[in-house]
């Protein structure tokens, strides 16, 4: 078995968990779900002028949202998939982040505050990785994360006084929060939810991503 056929197998694998979380917090929550189709673009409640997008823009005006949550076992899942759309549609799709932390995870809304404060020195995609690369030693446990996030800070050679200002400033909470009333707008109630170009995706597979990719790009 090649190289490339195991990190096909193992990405495959990782959606399917994905698509298991997705389906439980579906039935659980016996509801219609994520609203379909947002039309209107970045006006909407989908995108934001200062919505956070990983690397660059895309060229093709092509948009994938991912509305997450970093103490999401199912996100940490997703992480290797969009990273592998973001190589394989380099400089044609803008892949955006919204923050989503769900109430049940003790940790997530400081992780996305860590990560919104690192944005502020030019680190959100570089802590936005080392969330979901740490994710194990700090999710699912019910004391706060705050030093070790910290500690990430200072890997990254952030200027821990502005840190440690940002991550106790009130507008950063309120810009973790606007994320997540936005996406309650939309109904989203679970994480990952995923959009391209303002319809709700629900794949089943990787080559469903792809092939919706595919699609977007060659309009």
């Amino acid at each position: 078995m090649t190289t490339q056929t195991k990190v096909a197998i193992a990405i495959s694998a990782a959606l399917a968990l994905v698509l298991g979380v997705l389906l439980f917090l579906a039935v659980r929550d016996g509801s219609d779900g994520p609203t379909k189709s947002v039309a209107g673009g970045t006006d909407t409640a989908l995108i934001r002028p200062d919505s956070h997008v990983l690397g660059e823009r895309g060229s093709t005006g092509v948009e994938f949202v991912e509305f997450l949550d970093f103490e999401c076992e199912a996100c940490r899942a997703m992480f290797p998939v969009v990273e592998q759309m973001r190589e394989q549609y380099a400089g044609k799709v803008t892949f955006v982040v919204r923050y989503f932390p769900l109430p049940g995870h003790f940790n997530s809304e400081r992780a996305a505050r860590a990560v919104e404060s690192a944005a502020r020195q030019d680190q959100f995609e570089a802590m936005y990785k080392k969330m979901y690369e740490t994710q194990t030693t700090w999710g699912e446990k019910q004391v706060p994360a705050d030093d070790l996030f910290r500690s990430f800070a200072e890997e990254l050679g952030l200027d821990l006084t502005q840190y440690d200002a940002d991550y106790a400033d009130p507008e950063v909470a309120a810009r973790v929060q606007r994320d997540l009333k936005d996406g309650e707008s939309l109904g989203v109630q679970g994480t990952p939810t995923l959009y391209l170009d303002g319809e709700l995706l629900q794949p089943e597979s990787v080559e469903d991503i792809t092939e919706a990719l595919d699609a977007a790009v060659s309009k």
